[in-house]
């Protein structure tokens, strides 16, 4: 279905907008992730699941919530931002929430596989169920609510009259509610009368 006038342009300004600032925020982490450090040594690679979220609990309430928080918004804004570039209004919000979760796995997986080429740099599970959870969190906490608002201020297809439907006013059969045309009686279906068979 092809989109026309000012809706069609809003969504491709959205889907534009939301590419520009998917690729900057990818960008960012890249640098921020994929940059060498100079450090003496480096911790083992954490390859057992919540044992870096228990490590970082032990360290105190302060530290473990700086870590934790760090981990969660890292991707966080791709839950936004992936649904936004697809510039969709009309999906089921499930499906959506799966498809964005899995991008964010996804990315977060494929950080931590090209950190173990970079110097001063670890592998860490718990980092990706970190940046899958805040992509999630994002989601659920924006998508649903940002798309009805866009729902509600896009017009419908088929709206005002003209287009399938009846002013409320009053039509020319007089009827003056608002009918769609489908909907109003056409009179008896017309029979045709049956011919014999030629021998």
């Amino acid at each position: 279905m092809q989109r026309h006038g000012s809706d069609g342009s809003a969504v491709i300004r959205l889907r534009s907008a939301g590419l520009i600032l998917l690729i900057a925020h990818l960008l960012l982490v890249a640098w921020l992730t994929l940059r060498p450090r100079d450090v003496l040594w480096v911790t083992a690679a954490n390859l057992q699941p919540l044992a870096g979220i228990r490590a970082d609990l032990a360290l105190g309430p302060l530290e473990a919530a700086r870590r934790i928080g760090e981990g969660l918004l890292l991707l966080a804004p791709l839950g936004v931002l992936l649904p936004m570039a697809g510039g969709r209004l009309v999906v089921s919000p499930w499906a959506s929430l799966f498809r964005t979760v899995l991008a964010g796995a996804l990315v977060s997986l494929g950080i931590e596989l090209l950190q173990t080429v970079v110097p001063g740099r670890v592998v860490d599970v718990d980092a990706v169920l970190l940046n899958s959870a805040g992509v999630a969190l994002a989601h659920l906490a924006v998508v649903p609510a940002w798309r009805g608002r866009l729902r509600r201020r896009r017009p419908g297809p088929g709206s005002g009259p003209g287009r399938g439907q009846r002013p409320a006013g009053g039509g020319s059969r007089g009827r003056g509610l608002g009918m769609l045309r489908d909907d109003v009686p056409q009179g008896a279906t017309p029979r045709i009368p049956r011919v014999g068979i030629a021998p």
